[in-house]
C-alpha cells in the first residue's frame, strides 16, 4: 500500500511539472533502467554524467530528487555546480514547483555529500518552511530540508560560533520535531561555554515547560549537554529519571551512553528506588549499556539471586550483544540456578 501511495504522489508530481502524465511515466521507466544499469557499474562514464546532468534540469521534482540521491550516493563532485542550480530553482514558487519538498531535500543532501560549505545555501534551507494543502490544515513539508541544512551548517567555515548558534536557536524552538533533534546535536557540535548554557538551560526547563516536547528532543539535548559538561551534566540529567517516564527513559540513556562510573551510579540509585515494570526494564537495559564492569557484576548478581528482576536483567545484557566470554558466564549462572524461568529468559534473549 505504502509504495503504491509514492508511486500515486510521484505521478502527481510529474502532472504538475511536465505536459502529461504519459511523458513523465516515460521518463520514470527511462530513469529506473538508468539506475539499474548505473548499480552495475557504480563508477558513471561520461554519458551517464551527462544523462543525470540532464535529469537535474528535468521539471518534475520526483525525479529530480531521485537523480540528486543518485549524484549524492556516486559522489560525483563534477555535477556539483548543477546540484546547486537546480537547489535554487525550486525555492521559486516552491509549493507548486516542489510539491512535498522532495527536490530541495534530496538536492540539500546532495550538497552536504559532495562537500558544498558555503553559509548561504543552507541558511537559505534552515529558513524554509513550505505550507502545502492537506486533508485537514496545511501541512509544512519542509522539515527533512531545515533538518539537513541545520546540521550541515555547522561544518560550513565563514561564520562564527556566536553567529552560528545564533542561526540555530530559530531551528532549536522549530515545530518540527526531527529539526529541533538536528539543532541539539548541532549545537553539542559547536562547543564552547555558550553552547553549554543553551543545553543546560533547555535541559532545565521545568515539567509545564516541557510536557508537549516529544521525549526524543530532549534527550538529544541531555547527551549533547553531557558530551560538552561531562560530569558535571549528571545531576541535570539524572533529575530527568524520577518520574519513570519516556522523558526519564531518554534521560537514562544518555547517562548510559556516557560510559562513567559517574553516570552509572544514578541509574543504580534510582533503581533501588522501586521504579514499576517497565521503567525497571530501560533502567537494566541502561545499566548494560554502560558496558562497566561493575554494572555487568551488577546484572549478573540479578541473576543469582533470580528475584524479579532477574529476567530482565538476562535481557539488558541480550539487547547489548554480549561477547562469547560474557554470554558463557551468564549461562552458567542460569544453569547453577535451575530455574526453568530463567533457562526461557537465557532461550530467548541469549540464543
Amino acid at each position: 500500500m505504502a509504495s503504491k501511495q509514492v508511486s500515486r504522489s510521484a505521478n502527481q508530481a510529474g502532472k504538475s511539472n511536465t505536459p502529461s502524465s504519459r511523458g513523465f511515466d516515460k521518463d520514470l521507466a527511462e530513469f529506473e533502467a538508468f539506475s539499474e544499469s548505473l548499480r552495475l557499474q557504480p563508477v558513471p562514464d561520461a554519458a551517464q554524467v551527462a544523462y543525470l546532468r540532464k535529469t537535474l534540469t528535468h521539471k518534475s521534482n520526483f525525479l529530480v530528487s531521485k537523480a540528486a540521491k543518485l549524484v549524492a550516493d556516486t559522489e560525483l563532485v563534477v555535477l556539483l555546480p548543477d546540484v546547486l542550480t537546480a537547489y535554487e530553482r525550486f525555492f521559486t514558487d516552491a509549493a507548486k514547483t516542489d510539491p512535498q519538498c522532495w527536490a530541495k531535500s534530496a538536492l540539500s543532501k546532495a550538497l552536504v555529500k559532495l562537500g558544498h560549505r558555503t553559509v548561504a545555501e543552507y541558511l537559505r534551507g534552515m529558513r524554509h518552511h513550505q505550507m502545502e494543502a492537506s486533508w485537514g490544515p496545511p501541512v509544512d513539508t519542509a522539515g527533512a530540508l531545515r533538518g539537513t541544512c541545520t546540521h550541515a551548517l555547522v561544518d560550513c567555515p565563514g561564520i562564527s560560533d556566536s553567529d552560528l548558534l545564533t542561526a540555530l536557536l530559530g531551528p532549536l524552538t522549530d515545530s518540527d520535531k526531527t529539526v529541533r533533534m538536528e539543532a541539539a546535536r548541532a549545537i553539542g557540535q559547536v562547543g564552547g561555554v555558550s553552547a553549554m548554557l543553551i543545553l543546560r538551560l533547555r535541559a532545565m526547563l521545568g515539567p509545564e515547560q516541557t510536557a508537549q516536547e516529544e521525549p526524543e528532543v530532549l534527550g538529544e539535548v541531555y547527551r549533547s549537554l553531557l558530551s560538552l559538561e561531562g560530569a558535571h551534566a549528571i545531576p541535570v540529567v539524572a533529575s530527568r529519571l524520577e518520574p519513570g517516564d519516556e522523558l526519564a527513559g531518554e534521560a537514562a540513556f544518555a547517562l548510559a551512553e556516557l560510559r562513567t562510573p559517574e553516570a552509572l551510579q544514578p541509574l543504580l540509585a534510582r533503581l533501588q528506588s522501586g521504579p514499576d515494570t517497565w521503567f525497571t526494564g530501560i533502567l537494566l537495559s541502561a545499566i548494560a549499556l554502560t558496558r562497566l564492569p561493575e554494572a555487568i557484576d551488577f546484572l549478573i548478581s540479578l541473576i543469582e539471586r533470580d528475584g524479579r528482576e532477574a529476567s530482565a536483567a538476562i535481557e539488558a545484557i541480550g539487547r547489548m550483544v554480549p561477547n562469547a566470554d560474557l554470554r558463557t558466564r551468564v549461562k552458567l549462572v542460569v544453569d547453577q540456578s535451575g530455574s526453568p524461568r530463567l533457562q526461557q529468559a537465557f532461550r530467548q534473549h541469549l540464543p
